[in-house]
């Protein structure tokens, strides 16, 4: 049995850290580290630590054959723990005695699942921050990029291209807090039943067993770069959650672009382009096409992440007693896919930001086609108080009449506008003419406060940069005392 993703185009890009191997050398990783910190706690020699590491390394088992062999338990642990002490007791018969005591399956494959997601955050982050870095980079271009602003499909009012980057890099940084959790993501620990009994028989007659237990805990944390959590959590699956959850939203917020691209894209409108590469976008059958591929899988992804996240959260709802009966492996492919395809699309994501090609005359073109009316609000606001009420209709309603009768005759509207102000003064005193009711028709004096917003968004950026150049420590995915 083989799956490469071909049903999954472009996740290969996420593969590295979240396929099979990834996953087992996790579980590898996972086990060797409690060797070592059994070793730092003073339960076994250093050289059983050493040993342990050199035993884990995952191109020296058969992925295969341990997937076929998991049937037996119902998870992988059991019959690589087999492999792992057999391969350790090549390499040092005396080590094999500190392999896996005081631990469950669960801890372990708990906990392997934590790493492969904590490993997957790091070129997460890394083409995360490619993405908005090329975001900033065209919110500040185009802050006087103008095109139409468009809600419920229509064009509404004028707004600037650099305005929609700022929106869709403060998607971006309105996650930054979460992604930082996936590197505190914890270990899993609590033994057969969740009451530590094993961890605490590692330390026979010693009154501050407990304590002694929970420290070993903390050292098996500090091996694998994640974190002690508060609690056992084998039934209580909010790290499970939070960690999809992040996944899902990163995914939700790079579909946003990718819809934005894939609208603005149309040959019809024609304001955005992909960038080109070769073999990108080709058409079996329609040679002349070149379509947004990058654009298309980020969709693709953001349309399949709901529903992976949507698994672990009903999994988490069905736990039971002080293990669970299947809910638990429920959950190991639907993290580990989103995690796949959440790094596979930051990857997509980056790459679109980066070479994205912005046309400014086809926004204009496309603003202008929309005629005068598109700025009725600013006109309406501008003249409603000084147009008196006749025939019944309030000064408001006759400006709006006016527009609605010339919506696409800028000259006409204009005309007909200063005759329907005839006689009036603006507050300054100076009268309602022909250049003054011209000028409300210009969509880039109509703007708000676009530039202080763009400015808003760089700045948090700007701190943001900042903040991770300024904090000590490795970067996500990355430990000091690595196992692999």
């Amino acid at each position: 049995m083989t799956d490469v993703g071909l049903l999954s185009p472009g996740a290969h890009r996420g593969a590295e850290r979240t396929d099979d191997t990834a996953v087992l050398q996790a579980l590898l990783d996972v086990e060797a580290a409690w060797v070592a910190a059994q070793a730092r706690a003073g339960l076994a020699p250093d050289a059983a630590a050493s040993s342990a590491r050199a035993a884990a390394r995952a191109e020296d088992y058969d992925a295969a054959d341990v997937a076929r062999r998991a049937e037996g338990g119902g998870n992988p642990v059991i019959p690589l723990l087999a492999d792992y002490r057999r391969r350790l007791g090549e390499v040092d018969p005396d080590a094999v005695r500190w392999v896996h005591r005081g631990l469950t399956s669960q801890d372990v494959m708990d906990t392997a699942v934590m790493l492969v997601v904590r490993r997957a955050a790091e070129p997460l982050a890394r083409d995360l921050g490619r993405t908005r870095d090329a975001l900033a980079r065209l919110a500040d271009a185009h802050r006087g990029t103008v095109q139409a602003a468009r809600t419920l499909t229509q064009h509404a009012l004028p707004t600037t291209f650099g305005l929609k980057a700022a929106s869709w890099l403060a998607g971006l940084q309105d996650l930054e807090e979460d992604l930082a959790e996936l590197d505190r993501l914890p270990v899993s620990y609590g033994g057969a039943v969740g009451s530590l009994a094993a961890s605490l028989a590692l330390f026979p007659d010693a009154p501050d067993a407990a304590e002694r237990a929970l420290d070993l805990a903390r050292l098996w944390a500090e091996e694998l770069g994640l974190a002690l959590p508060p609690h056992v959590w084998h039934t209580t699956r909010r790290p499970v959650l939070r960690a999809g959850d992040t996944l899902a939203a990163v995914c939700s917020a790079l579909g946003r672009i990718a819809n934005d691209v894939l609208l603005l894209s149309r040959p019809e409108l024609g304001e955005l382009r992909e960038p080109a590469a070769e073999g990108r976008g080709v058409s079996s059958a329609m040679p002349q096409k070149q379509n947004p591929v990058l654009s298309v899988l980020l969709k693709r992804t953001a349309l399949t992440a709901p529903q992976l996240a949507a698994q672990l959260h009903l999994a988490a709802s069905l736990y039971v007693d002080e293990r669970p009966d299947g809910a638990w492996h429920t959950e190991w492919s639907a993290l580990r896919e989103l995690a796949r395809l959440t790094v596979a699309a930051s990857s997509h994501a980056a790459e679109l930001a980066q070479g994205l090609a912005v046309d400014p005359a086809r926004m204009r073109a496309n603003l202008d086609a929309s005629g005068p009316a598109v700025l009725a609000e600013r006109i309406s606001a501008a003249l409603a108080p000084l147009v008196p009420a006749a025939d019944g209709a309030s000064g408001k309603q006759r400006v709006q009449a006016v527009v609605r009768e010339h919506a696409t005759d800028r000259p006409g509207m204009v005309a007909a506008l200063v005759r329907l102000a005839a006689g009036a003064a603006r507050p300054e005193g100076a009268p309602v003419d022909e250049a003054f009711v011209a000028g409300l028709l210009d969509p880039a004096g109509y703007l708000g406060a676009n530039d202080l917003l763009i400015d808003r968004v760089l700045e948090r950026a700007r701190r943001s940069a900042n903040d991770r150049s300024t904090t000590p420590g490795a970067p996500a995915g990355t430990t000091a005392r690595s196992t692999a």
